[in-house]
């Protein structure tokens, strides 16, 4: 297998960024092996803190995450080692004891609020891309999220969106933006950039400098 190409997918929450991550593996899925990772699963362990120090833990901060881990694992993946990738438990606000294992693929998808932000990550990206999501659809996306699949109270995801999410978005991820080779506004509806963006992909696939 050749060297593989990793794609930097940020935007703010709930931005559409795992919808391009799966688009993009559909378009591969015949003639490549893609790999899908998400930074929510790389939130750092939490265990020493008690529920209630946990729930004051501002988790749209980029201290939030463990990117140590999250860079030595992709960097095994781009050199052909299979790694354990953690998963979070967004129920107890902790990472869990059940790990996946995860192949080398010939593209990575790394999709997350910070993966722009964290310069050696940058650094590891081929492609970045920024989803440029208006603010009243990412919240009502959040709020439907949170409630349907997290289980979050409502008032609760409202308060965590008025008092750090918000301000957190306009402090580290909207000014990521300028990192990016590609914006794609509306997410994954926006087919034209996506098919685009597939495109980009394949070119420096078959690039013998890759």
């Amino acid at each position: 297998m050749n060297k593989p190409i990793l794609i930097g997918i940020a935007g703010g929450t709930a931005s559409g960024k795992t919808s391009i991550a799966e688009k993009i593996k559909e378009e591969f899925k015949d003639v490549k092996s893609v790999l899908i990772i998400r930074q929510d699963d790389y939130y750092k362990d939490q265990s020493h803190l008690t529920m209630e120090e946990r729930y004051r833990t501002n988790y749209d901060h980029p201290f939030a995450f463990d990117n140590d881990l999250l860079i030595s694992q992709l960097k095994k993946l781009m050199s052909g080692e299979s790694v354990q990738r953690p998963t979070y438990d967004f129920v107890v606000h902790n990472r869990s004891d059940v790990t996946v294992t995860m192949e080398p693929a010939e593209v990575i998808l790394l999709e997350g609020l910070f993966v722009l932000e964290n310069e050696e990550l940058r650094k590891l990206e081929h492609i970045k891309v920024f989803v440029d999501t208006a603010s009243d659809i990412r919240f009502i996306r959040r709020l439907l999220r949170d409630v349907k699949e997290r289980g979050r109270s409502l008032d609760s995801v409202v308060n965590q969106y008025v008092s750090t999410v918000r301000v957190m978005h306009d402090s580290f991820i909207e000014p990521t933006k300028k990192y990016a080779d590609i914006i794609i506004p509306e997410g994954g509806s926006n087919m034209v950039a996506i098919d685009l963006l597939t495109t980009k992909i394949s070119s420096i696939l078959h690039s013998p400098e890759l």
